[in-house]
């Protein structure tokens, strides 16, 4: 990640935005996904989104409806923590 955090806005269904911060971007099976972290909350604790598109080409993160899916990508996410430990 570079030095300075790069920050996103989300909406959320009832129209309220959120700031998190970009904490890394993953491959897993052909498929990007973004992991944040809420700028507002205390919380260590990080979501998982996926990167798509809508019927205009415009780039969305989507939540991830698959619990397979999720493990996977939480799984590869933690194994590069892991090696980046042992670098």
């Amino acid at each position: 990640m570079t030095e300075q955090d790069e920050i996103i806005t989300l909406v959320d269904e009832e129209g309220a935005e959120h700031d998190f911060t970009v904490v890394d971007i993953i491959n897993v099976d052909q498929s990007e996904y973004a992991i944040l972290l809420p700028v507002e909350e205390e919380s260590d604790e990080a979501i998982i989104l996926k990167f798509s598109q809508d019927e205009d080409g415009n780039e969305l993160l989507v939540d991830i409806e698959d619990d397979d899916e999720w493990e996977k990508v939480a799984d590869a996410w933690e194994e590069m923590l892991a090696e980046e430990e042992v670098e």
